[in-house]
């Protein structure tokens, strides 16, 4: 509940600033402003993901859409360095369907393929940030970010949580770099 409440919070603190960035988005990019998908939730349950539009809809002459690195744009490429993308999100812990912190909520799909690995780390609500976020990220392969995912299952504690909040101000600050050895640290 302390989680919801904070978000609420946040979310009224921020609103001209992702009032801001929405009209950003629709001058840049067009309209829809907010991008939703579903994903997995705590237990495989599917809810709708919501982040600030990253890409725009090119497609190539037979009508497929472009790769995702020729699609984003530099507000979209911006938005996802600073993490801004992610603010809609707090929406999502409102409405419990997300934490702040614990494992990036994947595609169903994805949950499906990766087996047991992608439903042990679905024990716990998925997070705006996370351990795999804080360690590397993209510069991650999904099997990676899955074995971040289950140590931090397993390793979860309020003292991890902060140190992830505290690492993630960082990586926005100073973009992505990968951990020498994430999975074996304590979360001293």
């Amino acid at each position: 509940m302390i989680s919801r409440i904070t978000a609420l919070a946040l979310l009224v603190l921020l609103l001209p600033l992702l009032l801001c960035l929405g009209v950003l988005v629709a001058l840049t990019m067009g309209r829809p402003v907010i991008f939703r998908q579903t994903r997995a939730g705590a237990g495989g349950k599917p809810f709708t993901l919501l982040k600030l539009r990253s890409m725009n809809e090119q497609r190539d002459s037979g009508g497929e859409l472009l790769s995702d690195s020729e699609r984003t744009t530099p507000v979209g490429r911006f938005l996802r360095r600073s993490r801004l993308d992610e603010l809609p999100g707090l929406l999502n812990v409102v409405c419990g369907d997300m934490n702040f912190v614990g494992p990036r909520p994947l595609l169903p799909e994805t949950i499906k393929m990766k087996g047991e690995a992608g439903q042990a780390r679905g024990e716990v609500r998925p997070g705006i940030t996370g351990w795999a976020q804080v360690n590397g990220n993209t510069l991650l392969s999904l099997d990676e970010k899955i074995e971040l995912d289950l140590w931090y299952v397993k390793n979860r504690s309020a003292l991890l949580d902060a140190r992830i909040l505290f690492r993630t101000i960082l990586v926005m600050i100073a973009g992505e770099r990968l951990t020498a050895s994430p999975v074996r640290e304590t979360p001293t």
